[in-house]
């Protein structure tokens, strides 16, 4: 069976026993905060469970690496969403040790695009838009070093209210055990 058609008999059965009923919530954060953290698979449940978050607690934003790399991208337009639209207070900016994004290799990643079929015009094509894929596609040495840099484009943001305060954490994927990098009450 294809993983779609799993997912569908699962969700049918999911509906018509009303198994949704434990996580109605509203669209406010309980805890008015917004997370930004990392899409690793090992983060999923430990997170929020190492921060005492559940259901409805908080808002969540999922990239690589936790990486805000650009001042006008999706990630900041979500956390301005939060902060201005959704009742977020604070904002968390939350790495993980063993990124995947730790010292990736954009030259290499190119070469894994083409040999899933992306041709080089298509890349040429990226290039001579503007984009510097390399630039783009590139990580990161150390992951609080990214984390630092992160809360700097969420707190230097021009639409950002002085008084939100945005913290810097990294958590291990094993434990859970989160440490500090930025305390963003300091700011205020």
């Amino acid at each position: 069976m294809q993983l779609l058609n799993e997912i569908l008999n699962f969700n049918n059965t999911f509906v018509e026993e009303k198994s949704y009923e434990v996580y109605q919530t509203t669209k406010f954060p309980d805890k008015r905060m917004v997370v930004v953290s990392c899409m690793d698979t090992r983060l999923v449940e430990l997170l929020p469970r190492a921060m005492n978050l559940r259901n409805g607690d908080f808002k969540l934003i999922k990239n690589a690496g936790a990486v805000i790399s650009h001042p006008f991208g999706s990630v900041m337009r979500s956390i301005l969403v939060a902060v201005y639209e959704l009742q977020a207070d604070e904002v968390f900016v939350i790495g993980h040790y063993q990124c995947g994004m730790s010292n990736v290799d954009p030259i290499r990643l190119i070469d894994k695009f083409k040999e899933r079929g992306i041709s080089e015009d298509t890349i040429d094509t990226i290039k001579y838009s503007g984009i510097q894929i390399e630039k783009w596609l590139e990580g990161f040495d150390s992951v609080e070093e990214s984390v630092q840099n992160s809360v700097d484009v969420v707190r230097r943001h021009p639409l950002m209210p002085a008084d939100v305060p945005v913290h810097g954490l990294v958590i291990s994927p094993e434990t859970g055990k989160l440490d500090l990098v930025k305390d963003g009450y300091e700011e205020k």
